[in-house]
């Protein structure tokens, strides 16, 4: 940061250089200074042609001495020297180099306190994976950028990757703990809010009642329209037994998706499940959905060794890079080979990290109900989104895995053909 403003300095010098040394030097006359030089002139014509008609007999010798008197007292009169000579002693010019230089310093540094980042050129945690999506998979890693965050307690970057590196380590306390931290800095982000009681959920037994519920709550104050809060919110509601609150939450967030895509086929799906659990309630009959005792966490878990996990490589078909920049969001996603199409798992990236790795598990599920290891076949879609969305629209371009089961590995998907 002291490097920085050192560079402002010499900037602000080099701009002072420009504007107040030309106005320093300069000399600028007057008006009272050009009309005395003008009078100076007009005597000197007039006296050439008292001059002249006294040579050729048109003036007495009496009236040319009378006539120069005269001309010589009405310049003294029109000209005065002291008032010249204090006014160029109040060069205007100098006057205005010396305003420009106080103000020009000063108006830079409180423009800048205004409407600059001063956090900008603080060192930003590295040690990215290659895989471009800010996680750390290493002991190491994680042991590092816990020591560059004890420097930079304020660095939302880097609690970001903290928190998202914990929840693919299924470390869902540490997990908790670092999102605590970045809604502190970062309180106005819906996502971060979402993400935070996905994990809080996870470390609660993959259940959302309580506070990941206040959480979600929070992230849809700030974005009504966030779709991953509306997913997680009509989940909570659906298990806490309120289908009215699963169906309101389920049908805006069918309203943020594309009409026919298979996303919005399934939350529909959903919400008709919601509908008939409600009519059951009403008709005095337990739905089935609560005819039996939720399953300890031990046996909900993935089996040992993480055999939910896939694995792979993204990349882009070359004559379609020209159709996307290298800031467009690329989204890489499971989803049932059957049955609801609702991401079972996803990740976000950039254009610019393609060719990259990916790892897809239960960590990542969008809801507690909705896992990898749920399902005996999935399909992994890689898509780059125009918009930002993870649904589909038309302009984006995508591919696709066949269906493939839970725990493949080395799987290549081609970004090679448009959505429709």
């Amino acid at each position: 940061m002291t490097q920085f403003w050192i560079i402002c300095a010499l900037l602000l010098l080099v701009a002072l250089a420009f504007v107040v040394v030309p106005l320093w030097r300069s000399r600028v006359k007057s008006n009272d200074v050009l009309r005395d030089v003008s009078n100076l002139e007009i005597y000197r014509d007039q006296l050439a042609e008292m001059d002249a008609d006294l040579r050729n007999g048109l003036l007495t010798q009496e009236l040319y001495d009378q006539g120069r008197e005269e001309l010589q007292l009405r310049l003294l009169d029109e000209v005065n020297s002291e008032e010249v000579t204090a006014q160029a002693s109040r060069d205007p010019a100098k006057i205005t180099a010396i305003v420009v230089a106080l103000l020009l310093p000063l108006g830079a540094v409180f423009m800048y306190l205004q409407i600059g980042n001063l956090n900008a050129f603080l060192p930003q945690v590295s040690g990215v994976t290659a895989d471009g999506f800010g996680v750390q998979r290493s002991e190491a890693a994680l042991e590092e950028l816990n020591k560059k965050l004890d420097d930079e307690p304020k660095n939302p970057e880097g609690w970001l990757v903290l928190a998202r590196s914990y929840v693919e380590l299924e470390r869902y306390p540490e997990a908790v703990a670092a999102f605590k931290k970045l809604v502190q800095l970062v309180p106005d982000e819906a996502p971060v809010w979402a993400d935070y009681a996905d994990a809080l959920a996870m470390a609660n037994g993959q259940s959302l009642a309580g506070e990941p519920t206040k959480l979600l709550d929070k992230a849809l104050a700030i974005d009504p329209n966030n779709a991953k809060a509306l997913a997680l919110a009509g989940s909570a509601a659906m298990e806490r037994g309120d289908y009215s609150a699963a169906i309101r939450h389920w049908e805006n967030l069918v309203k943020l998706m594309p009409k026919d895509s298979e996303d919005a086929r399934m939350v529909e799906g959903g919400i008709q499940q919601a509908r008939e659990f409600q009519a059951q309630v009403k008709g005095g009959k337990a739905p089935a959905a609560t005819q039996q005792a939720p399953q300890p966490p031990a046996q909900q878990a993935a089996p040992a060794g993480g055999r939910e996990r896939i694995t792979g490589s993204v990349e882009i078909d070359p004559a379609l890079l020209a159709q996307a920049s290298p800031e467009d969001t690329v989204f890489i996603l499971a989803r049932a080979a059957e049955g609801p199409k609702m991401p079972l798992a996803i990740l976000r990236a950039q254009v610019k990290n393609l060719p990259a790795q990916f790892a897809l598990d239960d960590s990542l599920a969008m809801s507690p109900q909705m896992k990898i290891s749920n399902f005996d076949q999935v399909v992994i879609v890689a898509r780059v989104s125009k918009s930002g969305q993870a649904t589909p629209q038309p302009g984006d371009i995508q591919g696709e895995s066949a269906p493939v089961k839970p725990g493949s590995k080395g799987l290549k998907i081609t970004i090679d053909h448009s959505v429709k």
